[in-house]
């Protein structure tokens, strides 16, 4: 239909435009973050440049329900000023129906959505870190002074540094038995992971026997362990920014290991509801467009639009931690603000619409 063609075409072209205003401001702010690293070992300007293309990704990512809300904010107040909305109600159109014919623009930027935060960013991200951690000539932060401690089983292990290629360095293994009583100690050098195992070098170990302690050196050895190389990315990028498979992978790792999981399977969660944000954001933004224009115009509407982009991104941070640490289950950490602001928008549609 025409009606919902322009409609859509408009909605699309304004979104985008708030779309590239935003990366543009996220990207000069990168930009000035990454001056103050500039000189240290090899990181020049240009691999500042590079760095800050390869965060780009996350940016669009995490922009687009943002852009989505302002950009239709701002679509339907041009509709309104123009008296285009008052046209369409008159020729039958209803403010549903309206909202319906957005269906395309909104699906549209949820796979964006989808594709971006799924199958880009986890590797531009990682790229990213790699890039500075190199040009850095530095390792990837360490939780403690010691390094990582992770549970293997009934192993634990201290990497004192993890390098960008997931390479690790001066790896210590301590072994338990099922008493819990400490048999083996494993030093190793470095570790590679290769074949589905890591290849250490230059190993000592010290075995605990019930009546003697003996000490070997090994030049080289395998070592089968549930630790895989994409595990580091959670060293090398937050949790949100991860891909679904690699957060899942991660979440059974630590489950078989009896570990906390909570904050990772909020970020699954999360992954999994927000590519619907930008539906959830034009329907939330549409009834907007009905409003009097005695109330402030298309600049208020643009005002609210921002307003109610960064309230959802406060509410939603301040649910994620409160539930963190009251162990509310991660799926309703998760639905909590999106369902708010779906039935924020369903209400406010219904409500116009006996106007």
């Amino acid at each position: 239909m025409i009606l919902t063609r322009y409609l859509n075409k408009e909605f699309f072209i304004s979104i985008i435009m708030i779309m590239i205003g935003l990366i543009a401001l996220f990207s000069f702010f990168d930009f000035l973050q990454e001056i103050n690293d500039l000189g240290k070992g090899s990181y020049d300007i240009s691999k500042v440049i590079v760095f800050v293309i390869l965060s780009m990704p996350g940016h669009v990512y995490e922009i687009i329900p943002l852009s989505v809300l302002i950009g239709s904010m701002y679509a339907i107040s041009q509709l309104s000023q123009h008296s285009e909305l008052i046209v369409m109600r008159a020729s039958g159109f209803s403010i549903k129906k309206i909202t319906l014919s957005l269906f395309y623009v909104g699906l549209f930027f949820s796979i964006v959505t989808l594709v971006v935060g799924d199958l880009i960013t986890p590797g531009s991200e990682k790229n990213a870190q790699q890039l500075k951690i190199n040009a850095t000539d530095s390792s990837l932060s360490q939780e403690f002074r010691s390094g990582f401690w992770i549970k293997d089983g009934n192993n634990f292990v201290n990497i004192e540094n993890v390098m960008p290629d997931a390479t690790l360095r001066e790896v210590h293994i301590y072994e338990f038995d099922s008493t819990f009583s400490l048999r083996t100690i494993t030093n190793a050098k470095t570790g590679i992971f290769h074949d589905g195992q890591w290849k250490l070098e230059n190993i000592s170990q010290t075995i605990f026997n019930d009546d003697s302690i003996r000490t070997n050196s090994i030049l080289k050895g395998n070592w089968k362990s549930l630790i895989r190389p994409e595990m580091m990315n959670v060293l090398i990028i937050s949790p949100e920014k991860m891909s679904t498979l690699n957060l899942f992978r991660f979440i059974s790792y630590l489950k078989n290991n009896n570990q906390k999981t909570n904050r990772y399977e909020v970020a699954l969660w999360e992954k999994i509801i927000h590519p619907i944000m930008p539906i959830v954001m034009l329907i939330f933004a549409v009834p907007f467009g009905f409003l009097q224009e005695r109330s402030g115009g298309k600049f208020l509407k643009i005002f609210i639009g921002i307003s109610a982009g960064i309230a959802y991104q406060i509410f939603n941070t301040m649910i994620r931690h409160v539930g963190l640490l009251n162990d509310w289950p991660p799926y309703l950490s998760a639905l909590i603000p999106t369902s708010l602001f779906l039935a924020a928008g369903i209400y406010l549609i219904i409500r116009f619409e006996e106007i």
